[in-house]
């Protein structure tokens, strides 16, 4: 009997729809992705891939195979590492976009929401001082903006613990560097005109000569420096194996990180730094010329390709050019643009769920939009709803393209680096017309929404009439697959009270990612299948179950019960056994799942509904088991 985990069991699929570890060169994950660099790209099976549980789509691009997971995707990631597959990043293919992206994302993915955590904190204490201009000099007010601000200043330092894991450098040798550079800007140790101690920053800024060994110095700004301090640690994982192969081993242990800070922290002040950052205000300059020239025509450009830019991942190699303007001007004008599209996702969004009459892609739609809205989410919004419908996504990006132009018109920028959404776009208070960002956001969102909503879309195939009315269609109440007039009936799998899919506290199963169905609140612990087949999946807490028509649907008892390891589960069938509807499958101990701080909630999903066209859940309220609770139509 397997005990294997979801994320262990997704792992396991989605490995070998690309071709086995064998064929994996290398892969890197983001917020909600995996990125597989290939050895032979030919032997994957993306149709494969995208059938498998807990997947959302494949995208190609950039010379990666990118599998789209959702939020859980650093649980899937460990997975696939712990099955020996390189996880490092480090071996990406392509062109010179396809590197700087698999890099970036790779280095800043680990502490992404830290930093979007820290930007929304920022953003929100810029309203509170609007509205209360006092509290910018109280204590409290301090405090909190050091909670805010402090990732940005010493962001070298977090960089240097990624960067290290990506090019297998050690890791506390990497934020010595780190800290050496920023110690340049923080700490005072050289004699100043009048005494008192300044920093080296402060002291090439008064005029005074740096030198290192007779060579001058150009001291350059590392807080927040991000290129330096990258070039940095990649310097230094070349430097700790020369070091390793050269040095004997009686000396290894302490003369390699010894060398290591003796050589590359002053390369680093008199090379590194310099030229990076030269690189970096080029970048960001070019930028700011791009801007300078038209400001409007530039921010319709960008606002209206950001979101085809995410759904191909391009949209991290604007992140460093975001945080160099951030270090050298204390805004980013991308940021600017990128509001509009986001929200004009969001409100495409919110308009499908208001038109579309199928209840499955309406309760994706709900959640998605909200995610959107206030989190600056989109990826549930496009790939759950407005991709599939393909209108929706082309009409958010023409509310993106106005609503951006309209708001660079304004010099709009953001002062921090923030998740576009509702909340943080008051991170363009103090630069530019912040009214012309509202108005740039609003005229967005109305488009896309009044777009979708009169101009409409093809509606995925849904049931007409009511669940009552599908009721009636000849089903059995009782036994599972019967099917007539095209309609073929799933049992509940517990008794208990039934609620929506998308009112379970695990965003993959509300977000229909993995299918459509219904949930349960168990009121005892039996569970039955849903319907004839054979167990294709058997653990502990979970069970999937494949009909002779290509049905699949899984049946999973409780959120997050995997980490239970089989305890309070007492499995009555094994994996390619034969059920029947009805049939026992386990008996739960839901008192050892609520005392272990787990929830008992059942979900029963469709994973594949074979020829069927459409779910539409038929139960409501209480249900007792092996009793009609959904219909595949079609």
């Amino acid at each position: 009997m397997t005990t294997t985990s979801t994320y262990e069991s997704i792992a396991e699929e989605v490995l070998r729809g690309v071709g086995g570890k064998g064929n994996v060169r290398s892969l890197a994950h983001c917020a909600t992705r995996l990125r597989f660099v290939l050895v032979d790209p030919s032997r994957a099976d993306k149709a494969a891939v995208e059938s498998t549980s807990g997947v959302i789509t494949v995208v190609e691009a950039g010379g990666q195979f990118q599998v789209v997971i959702g939020n859980t995707v650093g649980h899937v990631y460990d997975a696939v590492v712990a099955q020996g597959v390189d996880g490092t990043g480090g071996g990406s293919t392509g062109g010179p976009l396809s590197r700087v992206i698999d890099l970036v994302t790779s280095i800043f993915i680990p502490f992404l929401w830290t930093l979007a955590a820290a930007g929304l904190l920022k953003a929100l204490l810029t309203v509170a001082v609007k509205i209360s201009p006092g509290f910018g000099a109280t204590s409290t007010y301090a405090i909190w903006f050091a909670a805010a601000d402090a990732v940005f200043q010493f962001l070298p330092i977090l960089l240097a613990v990624t960067a290290a894991k990506r090019f297998k450098a050690n890791q506390f040798t990497a934020i010595v560097i780190a800290c050496a550079l920023v110690y340049s800007a923080t700490i005072a140790v050289m004699p100043g005109a009048h005494g008192a101690s300044v920093t080296l920053q402060a002291f090439a800024q008064g005029g005074g000569k740096l030198t290192f060994l007779g060579i001058p110095v150009v001291m350059a700004n590392y807080l927040s420096a991000v290129v330096p301090t990258i070039l940095a640690v990649y310097v230094q994982s070349h430097v700790e194996r020369l070091a390793e192969r050269v040095l004997p081993a009686m000396v290894r242990n302490f003369g390699t990180p010894l060398v290591t800070l003796a050589l590359v922290v002053p390369a680093s002040f008199l090379a590194i730094g310099p030229v990076s950052t030269w690189i970096g205000d080029t970048l960001a300059s070019g930028v700011d010329q791009l801007w300078g020239l038209s400001p409007w025509a530039a921010g319709t450009l960008l606002g209206g390709l950001w979101q085809v830019l995410v759904v191909f991942g391009l949209h991290w190699a604007f992140i460093p050019i975001a945080f160099q303007q951030l270090a050298t001007t204390g805004h980013t004008d991308l940021a600017g643009a990128l509001f509009a599209p986001v929200l004009a996702q969001a409100a495409a969004t919110f308009a499908v769920f208001l038109r579309t009459r199928d209840r499955d892609l309406k309760a994706v739609a709900g959640p998605a939009a909200l995610s959107g809205f206030l989190a600056g989410v989109t990826e549930p919004a496009v790939y759950g709803v407005t991709l599939r419908l393909k209108r929706p996504f082309v009409f958010a990006c023409v509310g993106g393209a106005v609503g951006g132009g309209i708001a660079t018109a304004g010099g709009s920028a953001a002062t921090s680096f923030v998740l576009p959404g509702a909340i943080t776009v008051t991170s363009t208070l103090n630069v530019g017309s912040f009214a012309l960002q509202l108005l740039g956001c609003g005229i967005g969102m109305v488009i896309a929404f009044a777009l979708t909503l009169v101009v409409g879309f093809k509606d995925l195939p849904a049931a007409s009439g009511s669940p009552s009315d599908a009721a009636s269609h000849g089903k059995a109440s009782q036994g599972g697959t019967a099917s007539q007039d095209g309609i073929a009936t799933l049992v509940a799998p517990v008794a208990g009270k039934v609620v929506p899919l998308a009112e379970v506290a695990d965003q993959v199963f509300a977000s229909g990612a993995m299918g459509s169905g219904l949930a349960v609140i168990p009121s005892e612990g039996k569970v039955y299948a849903p319907l004839s087949g054979t167990l294709v999946s058997v653990m502990p807490h979970a069970f999937g179950i494949r009909s002779d028509s290509g049905v699949e649907v899984l049946v999973h008892i409780g959120l997050n019960t995997v980490e239970l390891q089989g305890r309070g589960f007492t499995p009555a069938v094994a994996q390619g056994q034969r059920v029947n509807a009805g049939d026992p499958l386990t008996d739960v101990d839901l008192q050892v799942i609520t005392d272990a701080g787990y929830d008992p909630i059942t979900v029963l999903i469709v994973t594949d509904p074979g020829a069927h066209t459409a779910v539409v859940p038929t139960a409501t309220g209480d249900v007792q088991p092996r009793r009609a609770a959904l219909d595949l139509v079609g």
